[in-house]
Protein backbone atom coordinates (compact mmCIF):
# COMPACT_ATOMS: atom_id res chain seq x y z
CA UNK A 1 0.00 0.00 0.00
CA UNK A 2 2.87 2.71 0.70
CA UNK A 3 4.60 2.00 -2.73
CA UNK A 4 1.29 2.73 -4.52
CA UNK A 5 0.67 6.19 -2.16
CA UNK A 6 4.49 6.36 -2.85
CA UNK A 7 3.40 6.51 -6.64
CA UNK A 8 0.53 8.92 -6.89
CA UNK A 9 3.20 11.92 -5.20
CA UNK A 10 4.72 11.67 -8.67
CA UNK A 11 1.19 13.52 -10.28
CA UNK A 12 0.40 10.52 -12.22
CA UNK A 13 -2.97 9.16 -12.20
CA UNK A 14 -5.45 6.48 -13.63
CA UNK A 15 -8.90 7.97 -14.70
CA UNK A 16 -12.27 5.79 -15.29
CA UNK A 17 -14.74 7.84 -16.74
CA UNK A 18 -18.15 5.97 -17.72
CA UNK A 19 -21.67 6.10 -18.31
CA UNK A 20 -23.92 3.37 -17.67
CA UNK A 21 -27.29 2.49 -19.92
CA UNK A 22 -30.44 2.50 -17.56
CA UNK A 23 -30.88 -1.42 -17.79
CA UNK A 24 -30.65 -3.60 -16.18
CA UNK A 25 -31.09 -1.91 -12.66
CA UNK A 26 -28.38 -3.40 -10.79
CA UNK A 27 -25.54 -2.75 -13.28
CA UNK A 28 -25.35 0.91 -11.25
CA UNK A 29 -25.48 -0.90 -7.32
CA UNK A 30 -22.74 -3.57 -8.80
CA UNK A 31 -20.26 -0.57 -10.68
CA UNK A 32 -20.50 1.50 -7.27
CA UNK A 33 -19.68 -1.27 -4.99
CA UNK A 34 -17.36 -2.54 -7.56
CA UNK A 35 -15.39 0.79 -6.87
CA UNK A 36 -15.88 1.18 -3.46
CA UNK A 37 -14.07 -2.31 -3.41
CA UNK A 38 -10.89 -0.88 -5.73
CA UNK A 39 -10.70 1.65 -2.99
CA UNK A 40 -11.36 4.48 -6.14
CA UNK A 41 -11.81 8.01 -5.24
CA UNK A 42 -14.51 9.49 -6.64
CA UNK A 43 -14.29 12.86 -8.68
CA UNK A 44 -17.84 13.33 -9.84
CA UNK A 45 -20.83 10.42 -9.63
CA UNK A 46 -18.97 9.34 -12.88
CA UNK A 47 -15.35 9.87 -12.82
CA UNK A 48 -12.92 7.90 -10.30
CA UNK A 49 -9.08 8.08 -9.64
CA UNK A 50 -6.48 5.70 -8.79
CA UNK A 51 -3.05 5.84 -8.53
CA UNK A 52 -1.18 4.95 -11.59
CA UNK A 53 -0.14 1.42 -10.83
CA UNK A 54 -0.20 -2.25 -12.73
CA UNK A 55 -2.24 -3.15 -10.48
CA UNK A 56 -5.02 -0.74 -10.39
CA UNK A 57 -4.93 0.15 -13.93
CA UNK A 58 -5.72 -4.03 -14.53
CA UNK A 59 -8.25 -3.20 -12.11
CA UNK A 60 -9.75 -0.50 -13.76
CA UNK A 61 -9.43 -1.94 -17.10
CA UNK A 62 -11.83 -5.43 -16.34
CA UNK A 63 -14.00 -3.38 -14.63
CA UNK A 64 -14.34 -1.16 -18.03
CA UNK A 65 -14.83 -4.12 -19.74
CA UNK A 66 -17.33 -5.12 -18.07
CA UNK A 67 -19.55 -1.83 -18.30
CA UNK A 68 -19.38 -2.65 -22.32
CA UNK A 69 -20.53 -5.63 -22.04
CA UNK A 70 -23.62 -4.21 -20.51
CA UNK A 71 -24.21 -1.60 -23.06
CA UNK A 72 -22.56 1.19 -21.27
CA UNK A 73 -19.35 3.56 -22.53
CA UNK A 74 -16.15 4.70 -20.53
CA UNK A 75 -12.36 5.83 -20.97
CA UNK A 76 -9.87 4.95 -18.97
CA UNK A 77 -6.97 7.64 -18.85
CA UNK A 78 -3.78 8.36 -17.21
CA UNK A 79 -3.19 12.20 -16.85
CA UNK A 80 -2.04 15.20 -14.48
CA UNK A 81 -4.43 17.20 -12.93
CA UNK A 82 -3.73 20.98 -13.02
CA UNK A 83 -6.72 22.33 -11.74
CA UNK A 84 -9.87 21.78 -9.58
CA UNK A 85 -8.02 19.40 -7.36
CA UNK A 86 -4.64 19.91 -5.69
CA UNK A 87 -2.05 16.41 -5.95
CA UNK A 88 -2.14 16.83 -1.72
CA UNK A 89 -5.91 16.78 -1.71
CA UNK A 90 -6.57 13.85 -3.75
CA UNK A 91 -3.09 12.12 -2.14
CA UNK A 92 -5.17 12.57 1.08
CA UNK A 93 -8.22 11.21 -0.38
CA UNK A 94 -6.74 8.28 -1.24
CA UNK A 95 -4.94 7.57 1.88
CA UNK A 96 -8.21 7.58 3.76
CA UNK A 97 -8.86 4.97 1.62
CA UNK A 98 -6.26 2.60 3.01
CA UNK A 99 -6.94 1.23 6.31
CA UNK A 100 -10.26 0.16 4.96
CA UNK A 101 -9.04 -1.94 2.13
CA UNK A 102 -10.66 -4.97 2.33
CA UNK A 103 -12.53 -4.89 5.18
CA UNK A 104 -16.33 -4.04 5.92
CA UNK A 105 -17.14 -0.19 6.52
CA UNK A 106 -17.62 0.49 10.31
CA UNK A 107 -19.93 -0.52 12.39
CA UNK A 108 -22.43 1.27 14.82
CA UNK A 109 -22.67 0.26 18.43
CA UNK A 110 -23.80 -3.35 18.49
CA UNK A 111 -26.84 -4.52 19.75
CA UNK A 112 -27.61 -7.16 22.43
CA UNK A 113 -30.12 -9.69 23.53
CA UNK A 114 -30.63 -11.31 26.44
CA UNK A 115 -30.24 -15.32 25.48
CA UNK A 116 -32.75 -17.61 25.14
CA UNK A 117 -35.26 -15.21 23.45
CA UNK A 118 -38.16 -16.50 20.94
CA UNK A 119 -37.80 -15.46 17.28
CA UNK A 120 -40.41 -15.47 14.90
CA UNK A 121 -40.70 -15.27 11.55
CA UNK A 122 -42.67 -16.46 8.30
CA UNK A 123 -43.95 -20.20 7.73
CA UNK A 124 -41.61 -21.51 4.92
CA UNK A 125 -38.57 -20.12 4.89
CA UNK A 126 -36.26 -19.99 2.41
CA UNK A 127 -32.83 -18.51 1.76
CA UNK A 128 -33.17 -15.17 3.89
CA UNK A 129 -34.76 -16.69 6.86
CA UNK A 130 -33.21 -19.84 6.65
CA UNK A 131 -29.55 -18.35 6.80
CA UNK A 132 -30.75 -15.18 9.41
CA UNK A 133 -31.93 -17.96 11.90
CA UNK A 134 -28.60 -20.00 11.66
CA UNK A 135 -26.60 -16.75 11.92
CA UNK A 136 -29.21 -15.52 15.48
CA UNK A 137 -28.34 -19.39 16.37
CA UNK A 138 -24.46 -19.31 15.81
CA UNK A 139 -23.40 -15.78 16.94
CA UNK A 140 -26.37 -13.48 18.38
CA UNK A 141 -28.46 -15.90 20.92
CA UNK A 142 -26.99 -19.77 21.11
CA UNK A 143 -29.70 -20.53 22.82
CA UNK A 144 -32.81 -19.25 20.32
CA UNK A 145 -36.27 -21.04 19.94
CA UNK A 146 -37.77 -20.37 16.26
CA UNK A 147 -41.46 -19.46 15.93
CA UNK A 148 -43.13 -20.02 12.54
CA UNK A 149 -46.04 -18.17 11.95
CA UNK A 150 -48.48 -16.94 8.67
CA UNK A 151 -46.76 -13.85 7.20
CA UNK A 152 -49.65 -11.41 7.95
CA UNK A 153 -51.79 -10.76 10.77
CA UNK A 154 -49.71 -12.51 13.32
CA UNK A 155 -49.30 -9.84 17.03
CA UNK A 156 -45.90 -10.45 18.75
CA UNK A 157 -46.18 -11.49 22.01
CA UNK A 158 -44.03 -9.58 25.02
CA UNK A 159 -40.44 -10.91 24.55
CA UNK A 160 -40.32 -12.20 20.83
CA UNK A 161 -38.46 -10.95 18.52
CA UNK A 162 -39.44 -10.92 14.79
CA UNK A 163 -37.03 -11.36 11.46
CA UNK A 164 -37.41 -11.12 8.29
CA UNK A 165 -41.46 -10.32 7.89
CA UNK A 166 -44.07 -7.53 8.12
CA UNK A 167 -43.36 -4.76 10.83
CA UNK A 168 -40.26 -6.84 12.27
CA UNK A 169 -37.92 -5.90 14.57
CA UNK A 170 -35.16 -7.21 11.94
CA UNK A 171 -35.99 -7.54 8.24
CA UNK A 172 -34.91 -6.02 4.60
CA UNK A 173 -33.66 -2.27 5.00
CA UNK A 174 -33.08 -0.65 1.72
CA UNK A 175 -31.04 -3.25 -0.50
CA UNK A 176 -29.62 -4.99 2.56
CA UNK A 177 -31.39 -8.41 3.44
CA UNK A 178 -32.37 -9.59 6.56
CA UNK A 179 -29.17 -11.30 7.25
CA UNK A 180 -26.97 -8.35 6.38
CA UNK A 181 -29.42 -6.26 8.79
CA UNK A 182 -28.94 -8.47 11.57
CA UNK A 183 -25.06 -8.82 10.55
CA UNK A 184 -24.54 -4.79 10.92
CA UNK A 185 -26.91 -4.55 14.20
CA UNK A 186 -25.10 -7.23 15.92
CA UNK A 187 -21.46 -5.74 15.07
CA UNK A 188 -20.62 -8.90 13.47
CA UNK A 189 -17.96 -7.80 10.80
CA UNK A 190 -16.05 -11.04 9.81
CA UNK A 191 -14.79 -11.12 5.79
CA UNK A 192 -16.86 -13.93 5.34
CA UNK A 193 -20.28 -13.36 7.08
CA UNK A 194 -19.72 -10.35 4.21
CA UNK A 195 -19.60 -12.59 1.84
CA UNK A 196 -22.09 -14.90 3.01
CA UNK A 197 -24.62 -12.13 3.45
CA UNK A 198 -23.80 -11.12 -0.14
CA UNK A 199 -24.38 -13.97 -2.13
CA UNK A 200 -27.64 -14.45 0.64
CA UNK A 201 -29.03 -10.82 -0.53
CA UNK A 202 -28.48 -12.24 -4.37
CA UNK A 203 -30.70 -15.52 -4.14
CA UNK A 204 -33.47 -13.27 -2.03
CA UNK A 205 -33.52 -10.26 -4.02
CA UNK A 206 -33.71 -12.39 -7.23
CA UNK A 207 -30.59 -9.88 -8.97
CA UNK A 208 -26.55 -9.83 -9.56
CA UNK A 209 -25.10 -6.84 -7.25
CA UNK A 210 -22.51 -8.95 -6.02
CA UNK A 211 -22.14 -11.68 -8.42
CA UNK A 212 -20.43 -14.01 -6.71
CA UNK A 213 -19.46 -17.22 -8.53
CA UNK A 214 -20.78 -19.54 -5.52
CA UNK A 215 -24.30 -17.70 -5.55
CA UNK A 216 -25.65 -20.29 -8.28
CA UNK A 217 -24.83 -23.28 -6.18
CA UNK A 218 -26.02 -21.98 -2.88
CA UNK A 219 -29.31 -21.12 -4.24
CA UNK A 220 -29.58 -24.70 -5.98
CA UNK A 221 -28.43 -26.27 -2.52
CA UNK A 222 -31.51 -24.21 -0.79
CA UNK A 223 -33.87 -24.79 -3.00
CA UNK A 224 -33.22 -28.21 -2.49
CA UNK A 225 -33.47 -28.42 1.45
CA UNK A 226 -36.84 -26.47 0.50
CA UNK A 227 -37.97 -28.57 -2.06
CA UNK A 228 -36.89 -31.87 0.41
CA UNK A 229 -38.49 -30.94 3.71
CA UNK A 230 -41.77 -29.53 3.88
CA UNK A 231 -41.04 -28.80 7.94
CA UNK A 232 -39.54 -25.22 8.81
CA UNK A 233 -37.31 -26.81 11.64
CA UNK A 234 -35.93 -29.49 9.63
CA UNK A 235 -34.93 -26.87 6.91
CA UNK A 236 -32.76 -25.10 9.60
CA UNK A 237 -31.53 -28.60 10.84
CA UNK A 238 -30.30 -29.33 7.04
CA UNK A 239 -29.18 -25.70 6.43
CA UNK A 240 -27.43 -24.96 9.56
CA UNK A 241 -24.04 -27.14 8.35
CA UNK A 242 -24.42 -25.57 4.46
CA UNK A 243 -23.80 -22.25 6.21
CA UNK A 244 -21.25 -23.66 8.55
CA UNK A 245 -19.51 -24.80 5.83
CA UNK A 246 -19.64 -22.04 3.65
CA UNK A 247 -18.30 -19.55 6.38
CA UNK A 248 -15.17 -21.81 6.73
CA UNK A 249 -14.44 -21.94 3.06
CA UNK A 250 -14.42 -18.33 3.26
CA UNK A 251 -12.40 -17.79 5.97
CA UNK A 252 -9.60 -20.38 4.29
CA UNK A 253 -9.32 -17.82 1.70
Amino acid sequence: MQDSIESSRGGRWLLLIHQLPPKPDYLRVKVRRRLQRLRAVPLRPSVYALPDEEEFREDFQWLLGEIRSEGGQGLLCRCEFLDGVTEEELRAMFERTLPAANRPEPLPQAERVAPGRTWVTRQGVHVDRMASAWLIRRFIDPTARFRFVPARGYRPEPGELRFDMYQAEYTHEGDACTFQVLARRFGLADPGLVRLGEIIRDIDCKDAAHDHPETAGVAALVDGIAAAEPDDTARLERSGPLFDGLLRAFAAR
